[in-house]
């Protein structure tokens, strides 16, 4: 069995396009989820090593983990705004100059 469900662009490195591939496929007898990078280059097109699979029986597991995910989650932690001035040495440090 083999049903693909989507695909969406990783990039484009050094002239090979890399797209995330997801779908359902049997593998020694056993149908799961696979979550895969796709590699279209010059010198090879197909799937990579790259990637994962979900056993089926323990997708809904797995399915429940990826939605408890928020857009609160994924977003980038704030950076603190930093001092641009030059901040001073302790006076009990020598200076590396005064070697």
């Amino acid at each position: 069995m083999e049903k693909d469900i989507g695909k969406i662009s990783k990039g484009e490195f050094q002239g090979a396009v890399t797209d995330i591939v997801i779908g359902v496929r049997e593998y020694n007898g056993r149908v799961g989820v696979d979550i895969r990078e796709f590699v279209t280059s010059e010198r090879y097109t197909g799937p990579t090593k790259k990637g994962l699979r979900i056993p089926g029986d323990k997708f809904k597991e797995f399915k429940e983990m990826i939605n408890s995910v928020t857009e609160e989650d994924l977003k980038a932690p704030e950076q603190p705004v930093e001092d641009s001035a030059p901040q001073e040495q302790p006076s009990d440090q020598q200076d590396v100059n005064d070697y």
